[in-house]
C-alpha cells in the first residue's frame, strides 16, 4: 500500500501548462481510456498520487487519494466488512479511485443503491487556474459545496484534477443469492418492473436475452423469505455472473461491433433497433452490440426520452460518442467548463469536440 502527496507537484505541472498554454490529458490507471474521445494535450499522470488518507469504519465515510487503486480502496472496506454502494467496475487491475468517480460509473447494484455521485461527501480539486479548491466534506450533514462535490462525478476530468474523493460506504449484506429464470425478453421486462413495485431486497437485475438474473441482498430472513414468491433455480456461483456483467466479461460484451449504452425509462418498451441487447437496472440501463449509425441509435434513444452513448468502438474521435446536448444544455456545460477550466487545458476533446 502506497502513500504519497502530489498535489503540489501536480498543482506547479498545471501552472506551468496555463504559462504556456498546454492542453493537459489526465490520466490515472488508464483502464477506461476506451471511454469518450480522445483527449488533446500532454499526459498528465496522478497514479502517483495515491493512498487512504483517512478511514472510519463506523462513520461509513471513507477519504482517499485520486490515485488510490481502486482494489486498495475495496479490500480496506472488506477488512470492515464494508463495500463501496455503487458496485464500481474496474475494468482491469489498474483502476484508481479518481478515475472510478471522473467516469461516474457503476455496476449492477446501481438502481438499487444509487449511482457513485450519490455518495460523493466531497472532494479536494485541482483546477484549470491552478488553484487548490475543496467541496463538501465528510459527513452528509455538511452541504456547503455538496453539490459542486458531484459535478466531478461523471465530467470525465474536463472540469479540474481530482486530487481527493470523500464518499459514504455501507455495511457489506448479511446475505445474498442469485435467482435465475427462463424467459422472453417481455415477460423479462415485465417480471423485473413487477418486482421493483414489491419490497423484495433485489440487489441487481439482468437479462441477457436468454435468462434472467435476479440477486437478494440482505439480511438472512429477508433473503430467504423472498424466494420462493419470486420463484426461479438458485445459482451457486452467483458471484461469477455479476463478476462478469460488471466487467463486461460476459460473453455478450465479446464483440467487435460497437457497444452501446442506452439510458431510459425502466418501463419503456423493446426498442426496435437491430443488435443484440442485455437489460440492467430495472431495464433502465440497455446494452446494445450493433452495427447501426450513430445517428439512428441516438435518434431512437431522444424518440423514446432517453439518451445513447456509444461506450466502446473503433473510432470513436469521429462520431458523437455522447449523446448531442441541446443548445441549452450545451451552454451550460461550457459556462462550467470556463468557470473551471477558463484555458480550457484539461482533457479537450473527451466529451465533446467544443471543450
Amino acid at each position: 500500500m502506497t502513500t504519497q502527496d502530489s498535489s503540489l507537484d501536480l498543482q506547479a505541472h498545471v501552472k506551468n501548462a496555463i504559462k504556456n498554454n498546454t492542453a493537459l490529458s489526465i490520466q490515472g490507471g488508464n483502464s477506461k481510456s476506451f471511454y469518450g474521445r480522445t483527449p488533446i494535450g500532454q499526459t498528465l499522470k496522478i497514479n502517483d498520487h495515491s493512498g487512504i488518507i483517512n478511514y472510519e469504519p463506523t462513520e461509513l465515510v471513507i477519504t482517499a487519494r485520486a490515485g488510490t487503486p481502486l482494489k486498495e480502496i475495496e479490500y480496506a472496506l472488506l477488512e470492515n466488512n464494508q463495500i463501496l454502494p455503487f458496485e464500481p467496475p474496474h475494468y482491469g487491475n489498474n483502476a484508481t479511485l479518481g478515475g472510478t468517480v471522473a467516469c461516474n460509473l457503476s455496476g449492477p447494484r446501481r438502481a438499487a443503491a444509487g449511482a457513485a455521485r450519490d455518495y460523493m461527501l466531497g472532494c479536494k480539486v485541482l483546477n484549470g487556474k491552478g488553484e487548490i479548491i475543496s467541496f463538501g466534506g465528510e459527513v452528509m450533514k455538511n452541504v456547503a459545496g455538496y453539490d459542486v462535490s458531484r459535478l466531478m462525478a461523471g465530467a470525465l476530468g474536463t472540469l479540474g484534477v481530482l486530487l481527493e474523493v470523500s464518499l459514504k460506504v455501507l455495511p457489506r449484506p448479511e446475505a445474498e443469492i442469485t435467482l435465475t429464470l427462463e424467459h422472453n425478453t417481455e415477460k423479462a421486462l415485465a417480471k423485473i418492473i413487477r418486482l421493483a413495485q414489491v419490497n423484495f431486497p433485489i440487489s441487481a437485475n439482468c437479462y441477457d436475452g436468454d435468462r434472467l438474473f435476479l440477486r437478494l441482498s440482505g439480511t438472512e430472513g429477508a433473503v430467504e423469505t423472498s424466494k420462493k414468491p419470486i420463484g426461479g433455480e438458485i445459482i451457486e456461483t452467483e458471484h461469477d455472473i455479476w463478476q462478469k456483467i460488471k466487467e463486461q466479461q460476459h460473453g455478450f460484451f465479446m464483440t467487435d461491433q460497437p457497444l452501446w449504452r442506452l439510458s431510459v425509462a425502466a418501463d419503456t418498451p423493446p426498442i426496435k433497433l437491430e443488435g443484440k441487447w442485455l437489460y440492467e437496472w430495472n431495464g433502465a440501463l440497455r446494452w446494445l452490440v450493433s452495427s447501426a449509425s450513430a445517428e439512428t441509435i441516438q435518434a431512437a434513444a431522444k424518440k423514446i426520452g432517453g439518451h445513447a452513448t456509444r461506450y466502446r468502438g473503433h473510432d470513436q474521435n469521429h462520431i458523437d460518442v455522447f449523446h448531442p446536448l441541446s443548445p441549452a444544455l450545451l451552454n451550460l456545460h461550457k459556462k462550467l467548463k470556463h468557470a473551471f477550466d477558463p484555458h480550457g487545458i484539461f482533457n479537450r476533446g473527451r466529451m465533446y469536440p467544443d471543450f
